[in-house]
């Protein structure tokens, strides 16, 4: 062998000890990244949590105003003596009762 290159493989000997090293604790902490970010994605932040409960608001207040259009409508409509639009006025009206059940209330109203 040419002792020019068993010095070089003598002295790269301790560079590919640490590439050795790098990969074994790659290898070694691979499952704890995985499992970390499985946890990340599978719990929600507050902020996420937040903004679902203003989004199940918004289409609750939503379905609340498009209940009273149809109400007023009824109402009117049973007025004019439309029986079948007094039992969808006396509907519209306990769904928008269990509608304001599930919001919160504004401070001040008693």
């Amino acid at each position: 062998m040419n002792p020019r290159l068993a010095c070089l493989a003598l002295l790269a000997l301790p560079a590919l000890g640490g590439c050795l090293a790098k990969t074994a604790v790659d290898v070694v902490t691979a499952p704890v990244r995985v499992a970390s970010g499985a946890v990340d994605l599978a719990t929600t932040s507050q902020s996420e949590a937040d903004e679902k409960r203003g989004r199940e608001l918004r289409e609750r207040e939503e379905r609340l105003g498009r209940l009273a259009r149809d109400y007023d409508r009824q109402i009117a409509r049973c007025q004019d003596g439309n029986r079948n639009a007094c039992n969808e006025a006396s509907n519209s009206w306990a769904e928008m009762q269990n509608l304001r059940a599930g919001l919160p209330q504004e401070p001040g109203r008693d």
